[in-house]
This record gives C-alpha cells, structure tokens and sequence, in this order.
C-alpha cells in the first residue's frame, strides 16, 4: 500500500493523498477489494494498481429486491440469452472490440481508446464474460472479476438503442441475482460519485467505502454523491504524474 501527494489547503490544515496498492504475488482479489480497492486502469501499462475510492457493494446474504429493482426486471427478464463465459474461453476479437469502444464514444466519449481496453483485457483481473444476445444479436456484455466469496461488475457495453430503458440498470441487476443464487457473499458496484451513480443505491443491503470502513448509512452516502461538485478539484497526485495517461 501507498500514498501519493494530492493537493493541500495550509490555511484549514488539509492535506490530500491519493491512496494505492500493489498487487503482489499471493495477494488476492477478494482480499483487496474488501480493503476498499478498485482496478486502476488510467495510465498506458500500469499493471496491479488498485486505487481507493468511494465505492459499493452488495451484501449478498441478506439481498432482497428493492421496488426499483422490481420495476426493471419486468422491463426486461426473459427478453435475452444469456451466457456467462470463463475470460480463458472467450475470443477477444474485432467484432467484441468494435462493440465495446462504439459504446464508449457514444455514451462517454474518449475517455475508453482502444489501447485503454487492450489494457483492462490483459490486467489479469477479469474471470468471466457476460453475454447477452437477443436473436443472435450481441446486446450487451459485462466485464466481470470473481474470486473466491466476491465478485466485481467492472465494465459494462450495451447495444445504445436500450439507452432510455435503462438497460444498464437491469444488467447490474441480473449479474447480483446470478451472485446471489451463487452463494457469494458481496458484489461490488464500482465508484459512487455525483448524482448519476446513485441508482446503485437501489440494490439492498448496499454498503459503501468510507474511507476507513464499510458504512451502511445510506442517507449519508446519497448526500456525499449529491454534493459532489463543491469538493471536485482539476488536479492529479504526483505518482500519475510519473505515467502517460488515457
């Protein structure tokens, strides 16, 4: 674990750090995650880098459907064939990166290159493939890591004409009931910053990174996430500063 310099204000004595780890040969996955960790896939050629960062998870033992999630399954259960493909089986090839970087530019722009997902392919972290197809046709995939009790919804790509039905929402949800009835103990959801990721507040029980610890005050959560801009800073910690960037 390590921490690289951020930014300070002197005059209320803050002073910023961002906060990494190295994976190392016997570390595990689930081990780094439960320590508040998620992939780092920002600069060309990093390998092993996890950052911490406000992120959520699913408590899988006590899941149960909350309304909103109710809501979206009937939108869509039973409309796809589904697989889920050990990451050694699946083929990586043109037709899947084409799908995946369109996605990209349409929703989000350039922030996913083409060099970014070679990268996150080859971290190492992912186990499976999520394939979803509707008569044949690719709709969406889901890049998924497990690892003993835990699992982890790194990246998802979907087909941009279920923009508006809230796809995505419902592919979060498939794979945590597909955690669920495997007997996994969390599923992680990623970061939780701004308004727009508070929809995964809607899986219960949720719990979030603090920072110190995994909190279950959901209130407070949702009022971090809301305030969010008045704390958003343009500036990056001196170890990026050391790598080229995406």
């Amino acid at each position: 674990m390590f921490s690289s310099e951020f930014a300070h204000d002197y005059g209320s004595y803050t002073f910023a750090y961002g906060n990494y780890c190295e994976r190392e040969s016997g570390d595990t996955i689930a081990a780094i995650y439960r320590s508040g960790y998620l992939p780092y896939s920002g600069s060309q050629g990093v390998k092993n880098i996890f950052y911490m960062a406000r992120s959520a998870r699913v408590a899988l033992t006590d899941f149960t459907l909350s309304s909103e999630n109710r809501r979206i399954s009937k939108k869509f259960d039973g409309q796809f064939h589904k697989q889920r493909i050990v990451f050694a089986d699946f083929n990586v090839d043109e037709s899947f990166i084409s799908f995946c970087l369109a996605y990209f530019a349409d929703k989000h722009g350039s922030v996913m290159p083409r060099e970014r997902l070679q990268d996150i392919m080859t971290a190492g972290i992912i186990t499976h493939i999520v394939e979803y197809k509707k008569d044949e046709r690719i709709v969406a995939y889901v890049l998924e890591a497990r690892d003993g009790n835990i699992a982890h919804y790194w990246y998802s790509f979907y087909d941009l004409a279920y923009t508006q039905q809230s796809l995505g929402l419902w592919l979060m949800l498939d794979c945590v009931r597909d955690a669920h009835q495997d007997g996994l103990a969390y599923y992680y959801l990623g970061t939780v910053y701004g308004e727009k990721a508070l929809y995964k507040t809607s899986f219960e029980p949720l719990e979030w990174w603090d920072g110190e610890s995994w909190n279950t005050g959901i209130a407070v959560l949702k009022d971090r996430s809301r305030s969010d801009s008045e704390r958003s800073v343009e500036r990056i910690d001196c170890w990026k500063k050391g790598h080229e960037l995406y």
